[in-house]
């Protein structure tokens, strides 16, 4: 993955939900040619956003033994307007899964106020080969430091 778009993991339940942080700072290279004398965070980074808050909860579900890839996205709404500087909460929830594929949601909302929202995001599951190479990635993010809380 070459950008990341999660800062912070606040929460997760394994095979549940997942909430993450991130904040936009104006230095990202995006912005520089988005608007350039009104930057604004594009929808499409947005919409990344929530596919890696839930892929990464896919992923950690399998006990890193999966890796994924979204197939399919669906009913998709970015009514933000978000400037650099702002911080929002990433939440995803798994709603179907089992050993071949899962079935995910997200949302994104800052200060309460939702800005985004995929309904649908499908993630067929392949096997990993290397479980403790990406456990390790994801410690790296210092993620994994969160006890599940439920």
């Amino acid at each position: 993955m070459r950008f990341l778009y999660i800062d912070q993991i606040k929460e997760m339940v394994r095979g549940e939900r997942i909430v993450g942080v991130k904040t936009f700072p104006l230095s990202e290279a995006y912005l520089n040619a988005h608007f350039r004398r009104a930057p604004r965070v594009p929808g499409s980074i947005l919409i990344e956003a929530m596919a890696q808050i839930t892929g990464w909860l896919v992923i950690c579900t399998y006990d890193f033994k999966t890796s994924c890839v979204i197939s399919l996205i669906d009913d998709v709404e970015v009514v933000s307007d978000l400037r650099p500087g702002a911080s929002v909460e990433i939440h995803g929830e798994i709603i179907d899964t089992n050993e071949r594929a899962s079935l995910c949601r997200a949302r994104i909302e800052k200060d309460g106020v939702p800005v985004a929202r995929a309904e649908r995001f499908v993630y067929p599951h392949f096997p990993n080969d290397d479980p403790d190479g990406l456990k390790e990635r994801f410690k790296s993010y210092g993620w994994l430091a969160l006890e599940e809380t439920a």
